[in-house]
């Protein structure tokens, strides 16, 4: 069963722009990974500075594996682009 998963991002002071740019930057990675179904960058149309990534995965584990590839390096470096750490959840349809 598919698995969709929101991940949530607060930029930090001066980064609103540069924040959603660096998240849309990975949206090639993300959708080029195994399992990957979807990716989206999503603003909050009330709060410029938070963003989500909207992700469908085939499964749980086909989305981790994707973030245990992702290069360290550049996600550390991008870390003065964010006010806090990233947050993030998994959720499953409601079966009827």
């Amino acid at each position: 069963m598919a698995i969709t998963r929101i991940n949530q991002f607060q930029a930090s002071a001066g980064n609103e722009e540069n924040m959603p740019a660096f998240l849309r930057s990975l949206v090639p990675y993300i959708s080029g990974s195994p399992g990957c179904i979807s990716c989206e960058v999503l603003s909050n149309d009330d709060n410029p500075s938070e963003c989500i990534v909207l992700e469908r995965w085939e499964s749980k584990d086909a989305h981790r594996a994707s973030v245990a590839n992702f290069p360290q390096k550049d996600m550390q470096a991008a870390g003065i682009l964010f006010a806090a750490s990233p947050k993030g959840w998994y959720y499953s349809s409601v079966a009827e």
